[in-house]
């Protein structure tokens, strides 16, 4: 497997002229794409629509250029898109593709990418063990997929999936489904915790008995380390896009992650770009930040509002979301470390690392 990983600038929501640029010159081939995952500036909730409109703008691309539909399209091609660039953030997509090699394998591991998607999640399952259950078996399609064998040599496993909405609590009402809860946006917290544990169930990270109803969004103890899930009205099924390092894999890159303890933790930032291989002492130089590709982290508001034992208005400001205080605050911090603001980061870590801390996972050239 050769995995290609291009990162894309976006103007708006809607432009796809890096990717089209990059197929008509023949940097792409347009067969080869199997994943994007990118930020849109958005207000990263339940109704944010620029996911949807960014998503539909590249399958019209990509229909053009596959004969397909752009319904055929998405179903090829997994997207996963976060919502909201606060601060620094700089609207992008990384772009991955995927291809058979038959070239030298390197002496060391490389980047390897397998995919899992599950079935339609109703929206009574939503934040339930039967959403838990369903990304725990698209995470071993995945880990198969990606020729991994060893759980630990994973080290990203981003997850998009459904929460509820409108239509969904709607529906639900009519079959008299029983639901989570009746909040479109706070349904967000339940969906992302039951996506995490799925991951960590699929990766042997946590004994399914430890997993029970009323623990998903509650028992912050139980979770994955490896683990970022999103939420969106965009979706019905929880893609699954799974990353490591796998002997054979002939791609140019490698993947490392780490933990940041909290939001301003530039020494967990560090470590997981020395995880991914990149040799520096003190902080890259522009050169060695040159060969850092992509960045993926979470951002979580601290416990209890305190910060290294400062008080912080992240849980109390009545005008700005916990999440986008805490997005703007990370994006910074990686950004001093990379030197590039076209970072992915997402909110909320729901047994996602321990309570108060949250992934990152980075991307560099091997």
């Amino acid at each position: 497997m050769k995995v290609g990983v291009h990162k894309l600038a976006m103007s708006a929501p809607g432009d796809v002229s890096e990717l089209a640029a990059l197929i008509e010159t023949g940097a792409v081939n347009p067969r080869e794409i199997v994943a994007l995952i990118g930020k849109t500036e958005g207000n990263g909730g339940a109704n944010d629509f620029t996911r949807g409109l960014a998503t539909l703008s590249y399958q019209l691309l990509l229909a053009r250029h596959l004969g397909l539909s752009p319904e055929e399209v998405g179903q090829r091609i997994a997207f996963v898109w976060s919502g909201g660039t606060e601060g620094v953030l700089s609207p992008h997509a990384t772009l991955f593709t995927r291809a058979p090699d038959d070239g030298p394998v390197p002496a060391e591991p490389r980047l390897a990418l397998g995919i899992g998607i599950t079935r339609d999640i109703a929206p009574e399952e939503v934040g339930t063990t039967a959403m838990v259950e369903a990304v725990a078996g698209a995470v071993r399609t995945a880990l198969a997929e990606a020729g991994i064998t060893e759980p630990a040599d994973v080290h990203y496993v981003q997850v998009k999936g459904p929460l509820l909405t409108a239509a969904t609590i709607a529906d639900a009402d009519r079959r008299g489904a029983r639901l989570v809860t009746r909040d479109p946006n706070g349904s967000k917290p339940y969906a992302r915790g039951a996506m995490a544990l799925g991951v960590a169930l699929g990766l042997g990270e946590v004994a399914a008995e430890r997993i029970t109803p009323d623990m998903i969004a509650r028992d912050m103890e139980v979770f994955s380390s490896v683990a970022s899930t999103s939420a969106g009205g965009e979706l019905t099924k929880c893609e699954v896009l799974l990353f490591g390092n796998a002997p054979g894999a002939t791609s140019a890159f490698r993947i490392g992650h780490g933990v940041l303890k909290d939001a301003i933790d530039v020494a967990g930032v560090k470590d997981a770009l020395r995880s991914a291989g990149l040799s520096f002492h003190g902080t890259p130089s522009e050169e060695q930040a040159g060969e850092i590709v992509a960045v993926f982290a979470k951002a979580e508001a601290p416990l209890n509002g305190r910060l290294r034992g400062r008080r912080t208005t992240m849980l109390s400001d009545a005008d700005i979301h916990y999440e986008r205080h805490a997005r703007a605050a990370v994006g910074a911090v990686i950004a001093s470390v990379t030197g590039d603001p076209a970072i992915f980061v997402s909110g909320g870590t729901e047994h996602q690392c321990a309570p108060g801390a949250a992934p990152i996972a980075a991307i560099v050239r091997a």
